[in-house]
């Protein structure tokens, strides 16, 4: 290993030790009980609501994935999929997150499954047992693109095995999410989230610097045809670098998809975890001022590496997968190797935040929803600890066989797992809010219908193109909220107890 490689080594060595630091000092008050390794007692402030709450969203998905979108197609995909998510978290912000945070207060409730679940006050937790397997399917997936970006990161920066790299970092986020629950968890996300921004604009100045100028990086990708467009998409060549062909318009249905990116936060469980976990509910504004700008400064940087890379000597991919090492190379090339070290620690610390979150919430809906719920009712927190631990283990298992291509882009494997959450969990959770009238069995149809909806669109209509080519989000969304709607009012109207529980809980907010 060279002189250099050493130095990012150690950079990344200082830096997962201040991340274990921070789970060994949570570690106490974190397994106190299930309610504190789980949802942190209800005491996260408004700063580090915000900041975890986007870290554990953008994962390394934001820094090797997006990158890698906008160097290979250009402006179009990655700005409108940008555009989305930030309409997404505004929104998610605005109106789900005091009315969240009141409702589950009201029903008690420390889980996204647990919520609903006593939402309806159903008798045979079959909402419960539904959303938990739903969670821990598409979060499998989820952390098995976190354990990608891990991989792709030794690979590049140390010509290590990706196999064994992606084992190592498997280990590393078990054992520290062992260590100290959703406190430690949260606590590291509000340093990450600062480390992810720094690092994103530092490259950013530093390729532009390097490129020439903003002046220079424009006439530039303007020579590419599309490739500065929100309209067109360019067609780079995976022969000859730097080569495109036509560019291709953007239909209308593609910026939809795109777009449709935006939905996926109303189902997002890590980002609905913090809403409930915050101390104070009035304290929600300041977090999403605070979530909005950081997510702004986050993906716009983001985006534009990938654009101003087509315009840096010595950078250049045949292919998106490859494409996705931009954010490494830029920092490897521009900076001295301990900031270089600093920087794709951001790497680390974007797919950390998110797998350890990941883990956690599957962890917690097989172990306190399942386990707990329906299975051993009078288990001991000990005991709901333990088997979540097991849990944990058999997901990382999984979540590697998933990623271990390691040809598969992480924006391809985030795509789906959004798309699954977004549909199963979005429009139930806006229905549960925001209309007394939703019934058990509306709520059941339109979750099931959501998610099943995913996998036959993306695995079975998608194949047909035209139409049916459109991101699976979208239509499976729309989907699950009529069959909410229509269900809902064919059925019989909730209880007196169901509508006070909701009137009392939505009151002030």
């Amino acid at each position: 290993m060279s002189i250099t490689s050493v130095q990012h080594l150690i950079a990344m060595i200082v830096y997962m030790a201040a991340v274990v630091v921070i789970g060994v000092y949570f570690s106490k008050r974190a397994n106190k009980n299930a309610e504190a390794y789980f949802l942190g007692g209800r005491s996260l402030g408004p700063w580090v609501a915000a900041f975890s709450a986007e870290a554990s969203d953008m994962s390394g998905w934001l820094l090797m994935g997006l990158p890698g979108l906008a160097y290979w197609t250009g402006l179009a995909d990655a700005g409108w999929t940008a555009i989305g998510l930030f309409i997404g978290t505004y929104f998610n912000w605005l109106i789900v997150s005091k009315r969240l945070h009141s409702y589950s207060v009201k029903v008690d409730a420390i889980t996204i499954p647990g919520f609903f679940s006593k939402r309806f006050r159903e008798k045979h937790n079959i909402i419960l047992i539904i959303a938990s397997l739903f969670i821990v399917i598409f979060f499998t997936v989820y952390a098995g693109q976190c354990l990608a970006a891990c991989g792709k990161l030794f690979v590049n920066l140390f010509g290590l095995d990706y196999h064994l790299m992606m084992l190592v970092a498997a280990v590393f986020v078990l054992l520290y999410t062992f260590l100290g629950g959703f406190l430690a968890e949260s606590a590291s996300d509000f340093m990450q989230a600062i480390v992810m921004v720094t690092a994103l604009v530092l490259i950013l100045g530093l390729s532009i610097f390097n490129a020439g100028g903003i002046g220079a990086v424009i006439e530039n990708a303007k020579s590419y045809d599309g490739f500065l467009s929100l309209f067109s998409m360019a067609s780079p060549s995976e022969e000859v670098a730097n080569t495109f062909g036509a560019g291709r318009k953007m239909s209308f249905l593609s910026i939809c998809s795109a777009l449709a990116w935006g939905l996926g936060y109303f189902g997002m469980p890590q980002v609905l975890l913090r809403f409930m976990g915050i101390r104070d509910g009035k304290e929600l504004k300041r977090s999403r001022r605070v979530a909005c700008i950081w997510l702004f400064i986050a993906m716009g940087a983001a985006v534009f590496i990938g654009i101003v890379g087509r315009s840096v000597d010595g950078i250049s991919y045949l292919s998106n997968s490859e494409a996705e090492n931009i954010f490494i190379d830029t920092a490897t090339t521009f900076l001295p190797p301990i900031l270089a070290g600093l920087c794709c620690a951001g790497i680390l610390a974007a797919s950390i935040s998110s797998s350890d979150s990941y883990l956690l919430i599957s962890t917690s809906a097989l172990a306190e929803n399942i386990y707990h719920g329906i299975f051993n009712k009078k288990a001991s927190d000990k005991n709901v600890m333990l088997v979540s631990r097991i849990a944990m283990a058999a997901i990382t298992i999984i979540a590697m066989i998933i990623a271990w291509d390691s040809n598969s882009t992480i924006f391809g494997i985030t795509s789906f797992a959004w798309a699954g959450f977004g549909a199963t969990f979005g429009p139930l959770m806006l229905f549960s809010l925001f209309w007394k009238r939703t019934t058990f069995a509306g709520a059941v149809a339109g979750m099931v219908s959501g998610g099943v909806m995913v996998f036959f669109w993306k695995l079975v209509l998608s194949k047909l193109g035209g139409i049916f080519a459109i991101y699976e989000l979208l239509p499976a969304f729309i989907i699950s909220s009529v069959v909410i709607l229509v269900v809902s009012l064919l059925t019989k109207a909730p209880s007196e107890e169901i509508v006070a529980d909701f009137d009392e809980a939505t009151k002030k907010s």
